[in-house]
């Protein structure tokens, strides 16, 4: 194991997933600040590529100063960003219904898109705390007069402070449901978001490992990439999950704690 975690380490780039693996709500994780500072300390090229819509690079990287950790903003990727990007490059100027954060709203601003809430090209949908039964309601209207359904990502769960909650797909499903229409989900697995965190690293997919908590979204996502993958068993998935996909992971480890080399 030790030779093969040599192997990882001589990797050039790292793509890590945030939520269960860096923190769990407002809590940082354990061994989190060593694996962060060997990654600065070893001029490793690295990039939080994060399946939440809710916050902006810069806002995630005033969640984690105020932790302890010192990144900088351009270390950071939304799935908001590459909701928004990819709405752009299919209608330039698109008008949205949209379910989400101040995150997503932003994004979705910067790029060019308005807010419609009468006859928008798109009905947008990412992880919110206001979600509630008008907003389905007026969803569901808006997607059948021919608004077309984009989801910021497929996480059904994700872990927090209290255990793990609802994500994303969990909050579209019932939109689905009524309409009979399916997303499309833009955030990892999609190799949309994969491509664009690769460019952003600068690194090839050889050279690049992905480190993740979820089978279905990281792992996945990391190996149709072509990239070595880590499960860290701090966040959604545990060892006897992983049975129960046809897939495995290249590492499976506790924590990112477990990356750098123990003094």
């Amino acid at each position: 194991m030790n030779e093969e975690l040599e192997l990882l380490r001589d990797k050039k780039g790292f793509i890590c997933d945030m939520d269960g693996v860096i923190y769990h709500g407002n809590r940082l994780l354990p061994g989190v600040p060593e694996f962060v500072d060997w990654l600065q300390r070893e001029n490793k090229s690295f990039l939080f590529l994060t399946n939440s819509s809710e916050r902006s690079p810069l806002e995630l990287q005033q969640k984690l100063a105020r932790m302890g950790l010192e990144i900088g903003e351009e270390h950071f990727y939304t799935s908001a960003l590459a909701t928004a990007k990819f709405i752009a490059s299919q209608k330039p100027h698109a008008s949205a219904y949209v379910i989400g954060a101040p995150g997503l709203v932003g994004a979705l601003y910067e790029a060019g898109i308005v807010m419609n809430d009468v006859d928008p090209d798109y009905v947008i949908a990412g992880e919110t705390n206001t979600y509630n039964y008008q907003t389905i309601l007026k969803a569901v209207d808006l997607i059948n007069k021919g608004a077309r359904l984009i989801a910021t990502n497929s996480d059904l769960t994700g872990p927090s402070e209290q255990g793990i909650i609802p994500a994303c797909r969990a909050l579209v499903s019932p939109i689905e449901l009524a309409t009979g229409k399916t997303a499309y989900y833009v955030g990892k697995p999609n190799p949309l978001m994969m491509r664009t965190g690769l460019r952003l690293l600068g690194v090839h997919s050889h050279e690049a490992a992905m480190i993740g908590d979820r089978m279905d979204t990281d792992i996945v996502a990391g190996i149709e990439t072509g990239l070595d993958t880590v499960l860290v068993l701090s966040g959604c998935t545990t060892r006897k999950d992983v049975e129960n996909y046809a897939y495995r992971p290249h590492f499976i480890l506790d924590g990112v704690g477990c990356i750098p080399p123990q003094a």
